[in-house]
């Protein structure tokens, strides 16, 4: 844990004395000193960052509550004396513990060898070396880092240098407003460390400025790692599926917890055997037990995340890929994601709209000194500038100093001395807040003063390239007479518009198709950009999004909670927005019950990929964008997004498919075992029968994350809904149990098996072996099973063998130990009849149960 003391003495002293202590120099370490360091420190990360070893992934999958309920069920057997029962129970739990655990683990490693290509890096000085980028998991006490907007805090540091550096601590402190650090010790003591203004903490954030800092602690030693220590991180917000599921299996839970008592007490007073009746209560319980939901839920989401590796796309929480198939609206930015992310520089025109080429070596002289987060304009402003008939002596101008972007006045500026000796200011930024600070203008040789008619030609002239999808930024600059005592925001007053460079960003050639398939498949597409409503119709009326009414920034900042709701349910376009302001128009839409993505990859993007239901982001993202995503792209594209909606309705349907076939089953049973359990002189079935039918069962579900869904399933989004559920449950459920007890009569007063318990036993096992399981072609679909709709292969495969299998039993040495006597010849007929008659009624019940409530 950090040493907040020790912290606080850092803090204040002398530079030279702090690096003497670390026993460091101000040119960096060594590579040699750093790996030793490394070798003693350890790797810079806290203990929640750290992979699990199998045995820890193994112990995951067991402490689900379903396992440990079936544990002590074998436990419990063991101990009465059944040790068969025990044996098959415990079977049970590691077909779904090991299935479950080699799926995550095989999806877990391919994400890793994904993962490790977009290591968070850091740049850090060493000596000998100079300044070079290593993953942050490398650094150590004695390292000195480079900072920039948009960068994570790799870790506690002491800053050496800065220049307007603004920091997000709000991990740290809950407090959203960034803070201002700087290389200078504090006039006065502070008792609490996040007080230093010249410390910035492993967890917060760069939102603006720049800086290099010194590594004082690194991994657990640092503030934040202090915290986790001390506290249990917070988990991820649960989704409305994990709150269904965890609350299925609560419920199944409390239901087991009446039935089996229940079940226990009737076998106990009618047949007089207590210890009989508890063994058959044990394997009730068993058979009530839905074993297999944690492995079905864990295969189908690992089988979503390999399906989305495969499409280049690495699935950090593998929750989101059901997410993915219960969203219904998707937010994104506009640059990289409906465009191509490749600016061109189109124009670089003076003031009256004419081709100049000084407005394109000052853009450059602006481009090429900031020291910053360079831009897709700058890149473009680099690259066409780089052309030697537009850049003439640029070498000669040498940099003094520069004020950072920041996003509250969206310009940046640097100071440069020029060949003749002079000081020159070049600023660079949104037309509006460039304009806001020039007082004159220059075309060739000439200047004038900006006058109202002036900015009003601007700003027709801006609005003209705005609506033709151009991107605009000005240039200004200022002559300095002499060196200010800092350069800072107020030393950008007085400055000469010079003129405008236009960009422009194409359109994804698939853009436009890929949100034709999110609007056909139920996710409506909306743009949240922080760029101008004229550029954004512009670019989104070329790829079909609708914006006809574009909401500001400024207008979302007039409206109450209520008025905002109801804006972006209308909207689709949301531009000039400030980064909470994306916060807000996702949390609005959560708030009207609506499944949320964000796509994001800027400084700006972080607040609002946490806020989303599933966070996007993509490699080349900023660090805060990749730590704060869900899932990260290896290729920004809405297509992925396309298939992602679908692997997550993929993995939705296959899950309920077990859900409503266990559920219903178990429903079934529950009358089914409590009417026999009345009437009948001997137990409906042993317990070793219940658990051999319960194992056979469960085998037969393990192809179900294999299963193909039908194409109209996935056109629209899926979410959790317990009351339809319910309500399937109870439709279908009962069913089985009119077959079971038709079964019940056959074997009683066809075959006269009242004083012959397992031929009773047998003619129920198998009935109850072939029925259940080859419903499972009818509940997986809404259509007309194998005639409209087919299984896939594995899953046709299971079931027959299953069903073979179980029908087999009663004739084998198997069936002979488990008590079951051979069935009749007559038996088989009666029982392709039950089979048909349980079909067709299971059909018609489900087919009227979609018509009227869906599926």
């Amino acid at each position: 844990m950090s040493d907040s003391p020790t912290l606080i003495q850092q803090a204040y002293l002398p530079a030279a004395a702090l690096l003497e202590q670390l026993g460091c120099s101000p040119d960096g370490l060594s590579a040699a000193e750093a790996a030793g360091r490394l070798a003693a420190y350890g790797p810079n990360r806290i203990a929640q960052q750290a992979q699990s070893g199998m045995l820890q992934e193994l112990y995951g999958r067991l402490k689900n509550p379903l396992n440990g309920l079936l544990l002590v069920l074998a436990g419990v057997s063991w101990a009465s004396g059944d040790r068969r029962a025990a044996i098959v129970i415990f079977v049970m739990v590691v077909l779904s513990v090991g299935l479950a655990f080699l799926q995550e683990h095989r999806s877990g490693k391919a994400a890793e060898k994904l993962r490790a290509m977009f290591r968070t890096r850091a740049a850090v000085l060493r000596r000998g070396g100079g300044w070079t980028e290593t993953g942050i998991e490398d650094l150590v006490p004695g390292d000195i880092v480079k900072l920039a907007a948009g960068d994570l805090i790799p870790a506690d540091l002491r800053i050496l240098s800065a220049r307007t550096l603004h920091v997000n601590q709000s991990a740290l402190t809950g407090e959203s407003l960034p803070v201002d650090k700087s290389d200078a010790v504090p006039d006065s003591a502070a008792r609490e460390p996040l007080a230093l203004s010249n410390i910035c903490f492993m967890g917060s954030s760069v939102i603006s400025g720049a800086a290099t800092g010194l590594v004082l602690r690194t991994g657990r030693n640092t503030f934040f790692g202090g915290i986790a220590d001390r506290t249990t991180a917070n988990p991820p917000q649960q989704t409305s599926f994990d709150r269904g599921i965890a609350g299925f299996t609560r419920l199944m839970i409390a239901f087991i917890a009446v039935m089996v008592p229940l079940v226990f007490l009737i076998n106990g007073l009618t047949k007089g055997s207590w210890i009989e009746a508890l063994l058959f209560a044990l394997a009730v319980a068993v058979g009530l037990t839905p074993e297999m939901l944690p492995m079905i839920v864990t295969v189908n989401l690992a089988k979503g995340a390999m399906a989305m590796a495969q499409k280049r796309a690495i699935v950090k929480r593998l929750s989101s890929i059901q997410n993915f198939g219960a969203m219904d609206v998707l937010c994104t930015d506009k640059t990289g994601t409906l465009t191509q992310n490749k600016v061109i520089l189109q124009y670089h025109l003076d003031f009256e709209g004419e081709e100049n080429d000084r407005v394109l070596e000052y853009a450059y002289l602006n481009s090429y000194h900031q020291s910053g987060l360079q831009n897709l304009m700058d890149e473009a402003i680099l690259s066409h500038a780089r052309r030697p008939e537009h850049v003439g002596h640029i070498a000669a101008f040498t940099k003094v100093d520069e004020i950072p972007f920041d996003f509250e006045r969206r310009r940046m500026s640097v100071i440069l001395s020029t060949p003749e000796g002079g000081l020159l200011m070049i600023t660079k930024g949104a037309v509006e807040e460039v304009l806001a600070v020039c007082d004159s203008y220059r075309i060739g040789e000439e200047t004038g003063k900006l006058d109202p008619r002036h900015l009003a030609d601007a700003r027709r002239e801006m609005a003209k390239l705005n609506s033709e999808g151009f991107r605009v930024l000005a240039i200004a600059c200022r002559q300095l007479t002499a060196p200010l005592p800092v350069y800072d925001e107020t030393a950008e007053t007085g400055l000469t518009l010079l003129g405008y460079a236009a960009f422009l960003d194409p359109p994804k050639d698939t853009a436009a198709d890929a949100i034709a398939q999110l609007k056909a498949s139920g996710v409506a597409v909306k743009i949240l950009t922080g760029d101008n409503d004229l550029v954004t119709r512009a670019v989104c009326k070329q790829v079909g999004v609708d914006a006809d009414d574009i909401l500001l920034g400024r207008d979302i900042a007039a409206l109450s909670p209520e008025a905002l709701g109801a804006a972006v349910e209308k909207c689709a376009v949301f531009a000039k927005l400030a980064p909470e302001q994306k916060s807000a128009v996702i949390d609005a839409l959560r708030s009207r019950g609506h499944v949320v993505g964000f796509l994001g990859d800027g400084i700006n993007d972080g607040p609002a990929l946490k806020s989303a239901d599933v966070g996007i982001s993509v490699d080349t993202a900023v660090d805060i964008a990749k730590e704060s995503a869900d899932i990260i792209l290896l290729e920004k594209s809405l297509t992925v997004l396309c298939d992602g909606a679908i692997e997550g309705r993929k993995v939705f349907g296959n899950i309920v498919k077990y859900i409503k076939m266990g559920a219903s089953s178990n429903f079934g049973n529950m009358f089914s075992v409590l009417g026999a359990s009345l009437f009948l002189p001997f137990l409906p079935m042993l317990p070793i029968q219940v658990l051999a039918n319960n194992l056979l069962y469960d085998i037969s579900q393990t192809a179900i994350p294999s299963d193909n869904i039908d194409p109209e399933y996935l056109k629209a989004p899926r979410r959790w809904d317990l009351s339809n559920l319910t309500r399937f449950v109870l439709m279908i459920g009962p069913i089985s149990s009119i077959f079971d007890y038709a079964t019940f009569f056959v074997m009683l007063w066809v075959f006269n098996a009242w004083n012959a318990p397992g031929l009773f036993q047998a003619g129920w096992f198998v009935e109850s072996i072939v029925t259940q399981t080859l419903i499972i072609h009818i509940i997986r679909t809404a259509k007309i099973p194998f005639f409209e709709s087919r299984a896939s292969a594995q899953l046709s495969l299971a079931t027959l063998a299953i069903t073979c299998t179980g029908a087999a039993i009663p004739y084998t040495a198997l069936g002979r130990t488990l008590g079951f006597l051979p069935l009749p010849a007559l038996y088989w007929p009666i029982l392709i009849g039950l089979g048909l008659g349980y079909a067709v009624l299971t059909q018609l019940v489900k087919s009227w149960f979609v018509r009227r409530y869906g599926m």
